[in-house]
């Protein structure tokens, strides 16, 4: 009958590492894997920087991923004191409470763009309606460097939120320059 060996139950721990003649603890090789990892993904990183660096990347916009609903209840805290600032926090109101649109100044259901929010606010005074579309170029150019009208800014977005952003951006602009 043939002899099965059965493996024994070690009596002792393993030995320890050894190094020429020196024993290494437990700890010490530990901190030599952590070294070599660390090396590994430093290089690793940098590897990443290299193979992406290529790819244009735009900044996240808090206020653009963080959205309210829009609801007809929602007012304006107090109105600015300069004309061309209240005109666009109504505008931007209006299009908080009649909805926005891309592509016409204002759709059947009463949703508007930005210029045809602008313009309705502004009551026929070309003048304050001139200004408010101004300001209003001037914040988007202060973000947005490559629009070169209010309409063809607007009709880049698929929905309001960043349109409706910049319009309380040129409110703000406004106000602080007395506008």
């Amino acid at each position: 009958m043939p002899t099965t060996h059965t493996p024994s139950a070690p009596t002792s721990a393993p030995p320890a590492t050894t190094t020429g003649s020196v024993a290494l603890s437990l700890e010490t090789r530990l901190a030599a894997v952590e070294a070599a990892m660390t090396v590994a993904l430093d290089e690793a990183a940098v590897a990443y920087e290299v193979r992406t660096a290529h790819i244009p990347v735009e900044p996240v916009v808090l206020a653009d991923v963080v959205t309210l609903p829009l609801t007809p209840t929602l007012q304006p805290t107090a109105p600015y004191a300069s004309p061309v600032a209240d005109l666009l926090q109504r505008a931007q109101q209006r299009l908080l409470t009649d909805g926005w649109c891309a592509g016409s100044q204002i759709r059947e259901d009463g949703a508007r763009c930005l210029y045809g929010a602008i313009r309705v606010e502004a009551a026929g005074d070309r003048s304050l309606e001139a200004r408010g579309l101004e300001v209003l170029m001037d914040a988007i150019r202060a973000d947005f460097g490559d629009a070169y009208s209010v309409p063809t800014f607007n009709d880049r977005w698929a929905d309001g939120s960043v349109p409706m952003r910049i319009l309380g951006q040129a409110a703000d602009l406004a106000q602080h320059h007395g506008q």
